[in-house]
């Protein structure tokens, strides 16, 4: 019956709304439409802010609420667990965020009271079960959550795996990245994943390995990298990822390594049905490429524009694709936001830049195209001394953005911000859902 119910108001609210998901998403995630009510942001603790804790933060983004742009409701979690990454499960009902550092993993009702979600679980035993370290990506399948690592147990490297798991939280298998395919020699780094189901295609990035993402690079980049000169890759280079594989999705096979050198972050498809391509932007060596299809149904990958000026550092962190595939907005740790028209995708045009702060990391925009929201931490040893910390909101017309409200996170006592997930009051609407006989046990 609850699926019933579920199915029912979601077509009737796709049919009669628009579209303002994230774009961002799995395909397999529901959809939420019409404006949505909340953001929440997985938080980076501070330990000279606040309690110090890592920590769920939901800021009301509703502009017909009293509360607009205000925090309403945080959960901590206890201690620094290096947050990074969050993703809900196929039915939304459940948010899973990871902590980089002792790989914990948080697991939030986001359903029962959107507006005020509540942790329910703590697997601690994620390293154990898989042999990877860092869970990083959170990506909705059937029943299932698909994990990227970042690391390994062995030597806490970047070689790593993919780990899956039931919604309910058992563990299920464990697929370790490829170093070789055929006559594709690669390095078996982790960092993203997606899935275009309609090719049967996966995708997965790669970045480095605990021992290096946990460092602070401050002072080695300040004394290797003069101000002016870019040798960010050639003195680091061989420290990261500098691969993608293309997977058989329902086989989990791996089809073909491909050489995209630079470290290629996160992975957006286009979101048309007819558009058989993805973009990635590579943080060593500032380019935005596209992974596409040939016409004999070979993949390769080629960069379509450079990030920033080519003789400085601009480490481009975080991309984000328009629902119609036109636009790409590329956050980068110069501050700054970048926009490209991918109308043609092998020729990417950069027609907007606007600084943003100090540095600027996550970039979500809503499925209609004019919200944007940017969050600033990338990692805590990673980020500037000097960085403000916040989750700023925009409206895009399509030429330019307007700033719309800050929520400055240090003010607030709430530490760094990292990645954003949006919610609604609407969607879960009617939907019932039998809850664990002792859910406040399964807090572990």
């Amino acid at each position: 019956m609850r699926h019933l119910v579920f199915i029912l108001t979601f077509l009737i609210a796709y049919v009669f709304t628009a579209k303002a998901d994230e774009t961002c998403q799995s395909p397999y995630l529901p959809k939420i439409v019409g404006q949505e009510d909340y953001v929440y942001v997985w938080t980076l603790g501070d330990p000279k802010v606040g309690d110090g804790s890592d920590k769920l933060v939901v800021i009301d983004v509703n502009p017909k609420s009293d509360t607009f742009g205000k925090v309403v409701h945080y959960v901590s979690v206890g201690g620094r667990h290096e947050a990074h990454h969050c993703g809900f499960t196929d039915d939304r009902w459940y948010l899973w965020c990871g902590g980089l550092d002792d790989s914990h993993i948080f697991i939030f009702d986001i359903g029962s009271d959107p507006k005020h979600p509540r942790l329910v679980r703590v697997i601690r035993d994620f390293s154990d079960k898989t042999g990877l370290v860092g869970p990083h990506t959170f990506y909705a399948l059937p029943g299932r959550m698909l994990i990227t690592g970042l690391s390994n147990v062995q030597d806490r490297g970047g070689f790593t795996g993919l780990a899956e798991y039931t919604n309910e939280g058992e563990y299920i298998r464990t697929v370790w990245l490829p170093k070789e395919v055929g006559n594709f020699k690669g390095d078996g780094y982790g960092y993203d994943v997606r899935v275009n189901a309609n090719l049967n295609t996966m995708l997965t990035s790669s970045f480095t390995g605990w021992k290096l993402y946990m460092k602070d690079l401050k002072g080695v980049i300040a004394q290797y990298i003069p101000k002016g000169e870019k040798k960010v890759y050639e003195d680091f280079g061989h420290m990261f990822g500098n691969t993608m594989v293309v997977w058989d999705f329902h086989r989990m096979k791996p089809k073909k390594i491909l050489h995209v050198p630079g470290a290629p972050l996160e992975i957006r498809w286009a979101l048309k049905p007819n558009h058989y391509y993805a973009f990635t932007s590579t943080a060593l060596t500032d380019k935005l490429w596209i992974i596409y299809r040939t016409q004999e149904g070979d993949w390769e990958a080629k960069p379509i524009a450079d990030i920033g000026s080519p003789d400085e550092w601009n480490l481009p962190l975080d991309i984000s694709i328009s629902s119609d595939d036109r636009f790409i907005f590329v956050g980068s740790y110069d501050g700054v936001l970048r926009v490209y028209d991918v109308s043609d995708p092998f020729n990417a045009k950069l027609i907007y830049r606007k600084k943003i702060g100090t540095q600027i990391n996550m970039v979500s925009q809503s499925w209609d195209g004019r919200r944007i929201y940017i969050t600033s931490s990338l990692l805590y040893n990673w980020d500037k001394p000097d960085a403000e910390h916040f989750l700023k909101m925009y409206r895009w017309d399509g030429r330019k953005l307007t700033h719309v409200f800050t929520v400055d996170f240090f003010k607030e006592k709430l530490g760094r911000p990292h990645i954003m997930r949006f919610g609604q009051e609407a969607f879960y609407k009617g939907i019932v859902k039998e809850a664990p006989e002792n859910e406040t046990a399964m807090v572990d």
